[in-house]
C-alpha cells in the first residue's frame, strides 16, 4: 500500500458518503472538512458528497428513504440547501469557499456538457475553490442517473485526471467475506487487473445510503484503469490517512493509461 504524501502537490478527489455525514453522524461533517482544507492546502481537492435526499428527509417528516421519485427529488431538493450550507458554514472557520457542482448521467455522456463540467472544475481549482459534486437528484430520474455517488466520484477522477481518488464510507476496508462470516478479512491491497476470485462483497449496511461493497469495487477499477490510485475506507479514518498511516483497502491504478 502507499500512504498519502502531502510533499508532493496531487489532485485528489474525496467521494464521502449518505450515511457519514447525517442523521447521527452529521457531526463528522466537521472533521471532514478539517481533512479536506489539509488536502486543499497542499494541493487541489474536490468533494463528491452525497446526502442530499437523507439530510432533507427529517424536513419532510420521513424516517426512511422513500420509494417513490417525486418524493426522492422533494427530499434532495430541500436537502442539497442544507447539505451545502452546512458545508459552508464548516469551511467558513478556514475561509473557505465552496462551489457546489450539480451533474446527471447524461452530462458525463454528452461531450459538450462533459467538457463544460470539466472547463468549470478546472477554473475553480485555480481559483483555489472547493468544489463539491453531487448527482443532480431533483432531474435524475430512475432509468437516466449514476445508480450511486462511487461511481459519479470515478467519473470526476477520471475526467479530471485526478492522482489519486478516496471512497469514504462507514467500512474501514473491504473484505474478503460479509464481516459477520467466519474467515472473513480485510483486503489491504488490490493489484491493477485482479479479478478478485473467491472474494464475497456484501451490500450496503446503511438504510439510507444507495452503494455497497460491490459498487466500490467498480468504481475503483473505473478509476483505476484510467491511471487513478483509489482507497476504500471510513469517514473517521481521513485525517490518520492524510498523516500518513497505511489504511483501509488500496486499488493500484494502471500503470499505462489512455488519455
Amino acid at each position: 500500500m502507499t500512504s498519502l504524501d502531502l510533499s508532493v502537490a496531487q489532485r485528489i478527489v474525496v467521494k464521502v458518503g449518505s450515511s457519514s455525514i447525517s442523521g447521527d453522524r452529521r457531526g463528522q461533517i466537521e472533521p471532514l472538512v478539517d481533512g479536506l482544507v489539509r488536502l486543499h492546502r497542499a494541493g487541489e481537492v474536490i468533494l463528491v458528497s452525497s446526502g442530499a435526499i437523507s439530510t432533507g428527509m427529517p424536513f419532510l417528516g420521513l424516517d426512511a428513504r422513500p420509494a417513490d421519485l417525486p418524493m426522492q427529488q422533494a427530499a434532495a431538493a430541500v436537502g442539497q440547501n442544507v447539505l451545502m450550507n452546512r458545508y459552508q458554514r464548516s469551511l467558513s472557520r478556514h475561509e473557505l469557499v465552496a462551489a457546489q457542482i450539480l451533474l446527471t448521467a447524461s452530462d458525463m455522456d454528452m461531450d459538450s456538457h462533459r467538457v463544460n463540467a470539466r472547463n468549470a472544475l478546472e477554473r475553480l481549482l485555480e481559483l483555489r475553490m472547493l468544489p463539491i459534486v453531487n448527482e443532480n437528484d431533483t432531474v435524475a430520474t430512475h432509468e437516466i442517473r449514476f445508480g450511486d455517488n462511487d461511481r459519479l466520484a470515478a467519473l470526476v477522477a477520471r475526467l479530471v485526471r485526478a492522482d489519486r481518488l478516496i471512497l469514504l464510507s462507514d467500512i474501514e476496508a473491504l473484505r474478503t467475506a460479509p464481516p459477520d462470516e467466519p474467515g472473513s478479512e480485510p483486503i489491504h491491497r488490490v493489484a491493477y487487473g485482479d479479478p478478485m476470485e473467491g472474494v464475497r462483497l456484501g451490500a450496503s449496511g446503511s438504510h439510507i445510503g444507495s452503494g455497497g461493497a460491490m459498487t466500490k469495487v467498480d468504481a475503483a477499477r473505473l478509476a483505476a484503469d484510467a491511471g487513478v490510485r483509489v482507497t476504500v475506507t471510513a469517514t473517521p479514518l481521513l485525517e490518520r490517512l492524510i498523516a500518513g498511516e497505511r489504511l483501509g483497502t488500496e486499488f493500484e491504478p494502471n500503470p499505462a493509461p489512455e488519455h
